[in-house]
């Protein structure tokens, strides 16, 4: 695959465009620590994610942790301008644990497509790809950031924008042991070391969320 795929900048970004962000941390939190040990920094994510355009909605979709108290990491995210949408960990009767959020994003992201111009999905899972046919089909344009190592090859054809988050010199990683950071909580069906507590973030951003939407 010729890697100009990778390095999508298009100009048809515009101040006028409303953008809603779709950000599942558990496929972030995965990457972000097998390929470089390093904390997702969502700052600069948001940033990159809006630019000069208008953001209606940012969601962070969350598994829930048996042993950890996840507020501040929510806190911090809510200073950002980010909603998180929490799921628990499901337990069966065979000890098998399950959590995934596919079902809900793609729901999210159809049920806010009347309201947006674009669709910023920051996962680079695979299974996203038929919505993401979906909301251009209407005219919406699709947008992806996620690691480029992980990130499904046909995910990658069908965006019209990618940003690739282990791209631009670190800007959206924060090393471990180096400075605050937002992490996401740790599920017990995780087998990574455990995250550091988040130190309280910068006041909330200028981006400004529409309550009224769904």
């Amino acid at each position: 695959m010729n890697d100009s795929i990778f390095k999508k900048s298009s100009p048809l970004r515009h101040e006028h465009q409303r953008v809603g962000i779709f950000i599942d941390t558990q496929n972030l939190y995965h990457s972000a620590r097998s390929l470089y040990n390093s904390n997702v920094n969502y700052k600069h994510l948001v940033e990159a994610a809006v630019g000069e355009r208008r953001l209606v909605r940012a969601f962070a979709y969350v598994i829930k942790s048996e042993a950890s108290d996840e507020s501040k990491f929510f806190e911090a995210l809510a200073d950002l301008g980010i909603e998180t949408r929490v799921k628990d960990l499901q337990v069966f009767y065979s000890g098998e644990k399950k959590a995934d959020w596919d079902v809900g994003i793609a729901m999210d992201i159809v049920r806010l497509s009347e309201k947006i111009d674009t669709v910023v999905l920051v996962s680079g899972d695979g299974d996203f790809l038929e919505v993401l046919r979906y909301v251009k089909s209407r005219g919406i344009r699709a947008e992806v950031m996620a690691f480029k190592k992980t990130t499904s090859a046909k995910l990658l054809e069908e965006t019209d924008d990618f940003i690739d988050l282990g791209g631009e010199g670190g800007k959206f990683l924060i090393r471990q042991g180096k400075g605050a950071r937002v992490n996401v909580p740790r599920s017990s069906h995780q087998t990574s070391q455990p995250s550091n507590q988040p130190s309280k973030m910068a006041p909330r951003s200028r981006w400004t969320l529409r309550r009224n939407l769904p």
